[in-house]
C-alpha cells in the first residue's frame, strides 16, 4: 500500500515507521509551524502577563504580515508530510498593480480562508506545534542526557527521568507523526481549491468570453454598417440621382413619364429605409460624435417630444455606448407605441463609476418586461455588458425604466 501522506504513515508496521523518513519530516513540518509564534513567546517570557500590549502587537503584526506569504508558504511545507501536491486555488491575475490584486483577491474566498487560517495558526497551532516538540522530543533527549550533567548523587530520580525519556521518545514517532499529519489535513482542508472555488473562477470565465463575444457581436454591426454605408447606399444614392435627372428629360405628356416618376419616388423610399437600416444596425452620429449626440439625435425623431439631459465627461466604451442607446432607441418606441404619453425625458450620467440611464414617461404605464415588449430581451442585453436593468411601470402610470452600466470614463 502506497503512503503518500504522514496520516497513512501510521498505519505502517512500528519498526518500519521508526525506520522511515516520516518521523523526521513530521518533526521539520512541526517546527515550522511553530516558528510564526516565537516572537509571541520570546515577548511573553520577557514581559510576562503583566504587560500584555507586546504580546498583542506582535501577535497581530505577524498575522497581518503572515498573511501575505502565509498560504504560500504552507502549501510549500505540505510537502514534508504529504506528498500529494496542494494546487493554489487563488485566480490568475489578469493585470498587474496592486490595487488591481488587491479587488481580485479579496474577492476570493480562499484569501479569507487563508486569513482564518493564519490567525487559528498563530493564536493556537503553533503553540501545541511547540508543545508537542517540546514534550515528545525536547523533554526526552534532555532527560537522557540528564546524567552527563548531573553533580549529586540521586541515581534513583536519574533513572526515572531517563526511563521517562525513554519511553517518550519511544512514542514520539507515533505522536509526532499523528499531529503533523492531523495538523496538514487541517491545512489542506482550508488552503485547498474548493467545489465553489471552480465555479468563481468559471463564472469569472463566461463573463469574460461574453464580454469577448459582445466586442465581437459590435464589430461585426461596424463592418456591416460601413458596407452598406459605402456600398448598397452610395449606389442607391446614384440611382435616385440618375433617376431625377431622367424626370427632367422626360416630358410629362410622354408614355414613360409617369414609370419613371413611380421608379424615382421607390429609389427614393428605398435609399430613406436603407438608411434608416444603417442607423439601426450601428448609427454613424454614435460613432463620430458620442452618446449624448446619438441621443439628442433618437430625441429629435420620436413622434412624444423628449427632454434630454445627458451630462457625460467624456466618451465610454464603445459597448456600453452602443448598448446605452439601443436602450434608449427601444424605450422610445415602445412609449410611441404603447404609452400614450404626452412626454418622455431621457436623463444619463455617471456616478462614481457607473453610467446611471433613466427613461420615463407620463403615460398610461402598465408595462411589463415579459410582455413581449423588447425590455425583456434589452435586459438580456444590458447584463451582457455587465450592466443591470430595472422597470418602475404601474397601472395610470409614471413609467421609469433605468439602466446602470459600468462607467470607466476615458477622459481622452
Amino acid at each position: 500500500m502506497p503512503v503518500s501522506t504522514a496520516l497513512d504513515a501510521l498505519s505502517l508496521p512500528p519498526t518500519r515507521l521508526v525506520r522511515s523518513s516520516w518521523p523526521w519530516r513530521s518533526a521539520l513540518y512541526l517546527a515550522g509551524g511553530a516558528l510564526p509564534g516565537v516572537p509571541a513567546i520570546v515577548l511573553l517570557m520577557r514581559y510576562g502577563i503583566e504587560e500584555p500590549l507586546p504580546v498583542l502587537l506582535a501577535a497581530v503584526s505577524t498575522l497581518v504580515a503572515g498573511t501575505i506569504v502565509f498560504g504560500r508558504l504552507e502549501r510549500w511545507r505540505l510537502r514534508l508530510v504529504d506528498n500529494v501536491p496542494l494546487p493554489d486555488a487563488h485566480r490568475p491575475l489578469h493585470r498587474r498593480g496592486w490595487r488591481h490584486t488587491l479587488r481580485v483577491r479579496l474577492y476570493e474566498q480562499v484569501t479569507w480562508r487563508e486569513i482564518g487560517f493564519t490567525g487559528i495558526s498563530t493564536a493556537v497551532l503553533c503553540w501545541l506545534d511547540a508543545v508537542v516538540l517540546a514534550c515528545m522530543v525536547g523533554y526526552p533527549t534532555a532527560a537522557l542526557l540528564s546524567p552527563l550533567h548531573e553533580r549529586d548523587n540521586r541515581p534513583l530520580a536519574t533513572l526515572v527521568s531517563v526511563g521517562m525519556g525513554v519511553g517518550l521518545l519511544a512514542a514520539a514517532p507515533y505522536v509526532v507523526t499523528a499531529w503533523a499529519g492531523a495538523r496538514a489535513a487541517m491545512a489542506r482542508a482550508l488552503l485547498g481549491p474548493r467545489e465553489s472555488d471552480r465555479l468563481g473562477e468559471q463564472l469569472v470565465e463566461v463573463t469574460r468570453s461574453r464580454a469577448r463575444l459582445v466586442d465581437a457581436f459590435e464589430g461585426e454591426r461596424r463592418r456591416i454598417e460601413r458596407d452598406l454605408h459605402d456600398g448598397a447606399q452610395q449606389r442607391l444614392v446614384a440611382l435616385n440621382v440618375y433617376l431625377g435627372l431622367a424626370r427632367l428629360e422626360v416630358p410629362a405628356g410622354s408614355p414613360a413619364h409617369d414609370p419613371l416618376v413611380k421608379a424615382h419616388e421607390l429609389a427614393r423610399r428605398a435609399l430613406s429605409e436603407l438608411r434608416e437600416l444603417i442607423r439601426g444596425v450601428h448609427p454613424q452620429v454614435l460613432t463620430d460624435r458620442g452618446l449624448a449626440a446619438a441621443l439628442q439625435d433618437l430625441a429629435g425623431r420620436s413622434p412624444v417630444p423628449v427632454d434630454v439631459d445627458v451630462r457625460l465627461p467624456g466618451r465610454l466604451p464603445a459597448s456600453i455606448e452602443v448598448t446605452a442607446y439601443f436602450v434608449v432607441g427601444e424605450a422610445l418606441t415602445n412609449i410611441a407605441r404603447h404609452s400614450r404619453a404626452s412626454r418622455a425625458a431621457v436623463t444619463a450620467g455617471l456616478h462614481g463609476d457607473r453610467l446611471i440611464l433613466r427613461i420615463s414617461d407620463d403615460g398610461v404605464g402598465g408595462a411589463d418586461q415579459q410582455a413581449g415588449t423588447g425590455l425583456a430581451g434589452l435586459a438580456d442585453r444590458v447584463a451582457a455588458v455587465g450592466g443591470t436593468m430595472s422597470l418602475f411601470s404601474p397601472p395610470g402610470g409614471p413609467t421609469l425604466v433605468q439602466a446602470e452600466f459600468p462607467g470607466w470614463c476615458d477622459e481622452g
